[in-house]
């Protein structure tokens, strides 16, 4: 079992003096009806302002959202659409056009500077897999095991724990008007300073966990926002980081719509994984960059070799380690044009592959919920949607079934692999691989002896009441 206590080691140094209604879970209820009147008319509001600028560039995309398809016809074009979708494969452009600061060469040296600042911190395995290999008749499969990170379990630890430190670093310079060192945030007159601030998040589990674990590592509050398919074990993963659980009907991104508004209104600070039309990037840009250090990780265990994979399968909810990892990968040389850089989504909740159909960024209607629930999101990250665009070469989407598989599979070990624990969510990658396998025409895809497969177990079992390793 992973310690969710994180960032423990500083507990010994540190008194929370947390009050103890700051952990308790307490319930935001909305009228469904009236939620859901408020929401389609968010929506169509929305659609038809953007109806007539489908054909501009991708630093227009804050302004491109829409619906798709129709929300009267959305539960049977869901179901119809999760049975049917073909791998998508496409001739991307020749490079990353949209280049930033947080996704360069030189992205994961902040966040690595900070977060080396944590006892917990090292290096995740990269874990080769030739039982696996020898299977599925590629030449090699190694897998990035996430599933230790930080005490957290996930990825997720270095993006919302690394945009919470920074944040709070900002806070201090502007309030003393010196520049701090990590280390100086846990001086009893910063810290002071820091107990004021409450940060505040949506999440499905992992990333509330990630903003969580940094508020209490430098004394603040934490507020997190989930939506009613989180399951309770998952909220008290985050409880015991001593974050206050607020619950919001509908979907994750009606929680993330709720987070924002909330912090707006009582002068919170944001730590979203995501941007939708209009807002603010700035802390989703901090949670991005601290994923780049998992990129940099698996360059230091290949020794600096250039492009050793020639395909690289990441799972995506709404984009952002995919595009962290395609697109730092590309400037440090881990990648290049000849690199297969495929998606891996569910087939219930597959937004980046219908949003490359349209061309355009979209909102999938509400439909019925998947077992890969860390990637369970309506609509891509505008933030990253444009690196999705230019670096992807290939959509997969699987079944929970398949999911279930490949955690069984990892659990197992194939055939004399080492056995990972791992949750359906940080096993879709797998699924995926199995999945293009299967496809009659290998050759179009790459899949032969010479193939070299890189991977990512994103997260271990976020609830082990119905995981299917259990099975």
């Amino acid at each position: 079992m992973p310690d969710y206590d994180a960032f423990a080691a500083f507990d010994q140094q540190i008194s929370w003096n947390m009050p103890a209604s700051r952990a308790q879970t307490r319930h935001f209820s909305v009228n469904n009806a009236q939620f859901r009147h408020g929401l389609r008319q968010r929506l169509q509001q929305t659609a038809s302002r953007l109806g007539t600028i489908r054909s501009e560039r991708s630093n227009e995309l804050a302004r491109r959202m829409t619906l798709v398809p129709p929300f009267e016809a959305a539960d049977s074009a869901t179901a119809t659409l999760a049975t049917s979708r073909s791998i998508l494969l496409r001739n991307r452009s020749s490079g990353l056009k949209h280049a930033a600061s947080w996704c360069d060469r030189n992205a994961a040296d902040e966040p690595l500077r900070l977060l080396r600042a944590c006892p917990r911190y090292a290096p995740t395995d990269l874990i080769s897999l030739p039982g696996a290999a020898e299977r599925l008749g590629v030449g090699g499969i190694w897998i990035k095991d996430e599933t230790r990170r930080l005490g957290i379990g996930s990825f997720k630890g270095l993006g919302g724990a690394y945009a919470v430190l920074k944040l709070a670093m900002r806070h201090v310079e502007r309030r003393t008007g010196r520049a701090i060192l990590p280390a100086q945030l846990m001086e009893p007159g910063v810290r002071a300073m820091l107990s004021e601030l409450t940060f505040s998040c949506a999440s499905d589990g992992n990333h509330g966990r990630s903003v969580s674990a940094g508020a209490r590592l430098i004394g603040a509050r934490a507020v997190v926002y989930l939506h009613h398919g989180v399951s309770e074990e998952r909220a008290a993963h985050i409880t015991r980081l001593g974050a206050e659980i607020v619950r919001v009907s509908g979907d994750y991104h009606d929680s993330v719509e709720a987070a924002a508004k909330a912090a707006s209104q009582d002068g919170w600070i944001a730590v979203p994984d995501t941007v939708g039309p209009g807002e603010d990037a700035t802390a989703c840009t901090l949670v991005v960059q601290g994923y780049s250090i998992l990129t940099d990780e698996i360059i230091a265990a290949t020794m600096g070799q250039q492009m050793p994979f020639t395909h690289v399968l990441v799972q995506a909810g709404v984009g952002g380690l995919a595009a962290s990892v395609f697109s730092h990968g590309w400037a440090r040389g881990l990648f290049g044009p000849d690199t297969h850089l495929w998606i891996v989504e569910p087939e219930r909740s597959a937004c980046l592959y219908e949003s490359v159909q349209a061309k355009m960024p979209v909102r999938l209607p509400p439909g019925p919920a998947t077992n890969m629930s860390m990637l369970e999101c309506q609509s891509p990250s505008l933030l990253v949607w444009p690196i999705i665009e230019d670096l992807t070469s290939g959509y997969i989407t699987v079944t929970d079934e398949a999911a279930a598989d490949a955690v069984r599979l990892l659990n197992e070990g194939i055939s004399g692999d080492q056995r990972l624990r791992v949750g359906e969510s940080g096993a879709a990658g797998l699924a995926g691989l199995f999945r293009a396998a299967e496809e009659k025409d290998r050759k179009r895809l790459g899949l032969d002896q010479s193939a070299k497969v890189l991977l990512f177990a994103t997260e271990s079992p976020t609830d082990l009441s119905v995981w299917s390793g259990n099975q």
